[in-house]
């Protein structure tokens, strides 16, 4: 499944380690299907961040990351471009396709190897054009089940029937209605024979 990447800038009271509030906007990356699921998600991330401080989602754009390698270790997010040179065999002519990858690592050295590790599984040659701290404080992955979130009152259809608040007492007065319309009309059909 490919995975899109959105890059959303969120801006927040954030206690410092001196104890000292400032304001600060930061970037963080987060898979996502649409810009609705990536902002619903950026948000509920925050709220667990922040714990009832105030905060504002002030941008929220899709990212060119192709994929990114997480490690356990690690204080910085590193962007790395590469470029892969494929060969057009009816025009006879190297082409070169940029790929943008994140990766977590300590240094840059480290974040080369662990990129000439990932990508071990290429075939095709590739080239390193690029490699910089990246503004990315933190990356949120797709987990199944987080995005799903039912409306106030929502009533699974299994359960429609039984104990459903919007019934009275567990009925449907609507269908009462057409049970007692139904006797109404074959009771006038018979008086008028």
């Amino acid at each position: 499944m490919m995975q899109t990447w959105f890059e959303s800038k969120v801006k927040y009271m954030k206690v410092s380690e001196s104890g000292s509030e400032q304001m600060v906007a930061e970037n963080f990356l987060l898979d996502a299907v649409s810009f609705t699921d990536a902002e619903t998600r950026m948000i509920n991330k925050m709220q667990e961040i922040v714990k009832g401080g105030e905060f504002s989602v002030i941008d929220i754009k899709k990212s060119r990351i192709a994929e990114i390698f997480q490690y356990d270790d690690g204080e910085w997010w590193y962007k790395v471009t590469i470029n892969l040179v494929t060969v057009d065999e009816e025009a006879g002519k190297e082409k070169k396709l940029r790929t943008y990858y994140l990766i977590m690592a300590d240094t840059i050295n480290e974040a080369l190897k662990r990129l000439e590790e990932s990508l071990s599984y290429l075939v095709i040659p590739y080239v390193v054009t690029a490699i910089a701290v990246s503004t990315i404080v933190d990356v949120f992955p797709y987990v199944p089940g987080e995005s799903i979130v039912a409306p106030e009152g929502f009533v699974p259809v299994d359960k429609t029937k039984e104990n459903n608040p919007i019934f009275t007492e567990g009925t449907n007065p609507f269908e009462e209605n057409t049970d007692k319309q139904a006797e109404d009309s074959d009771s006038e059909a018979t008086e008028n024979e």
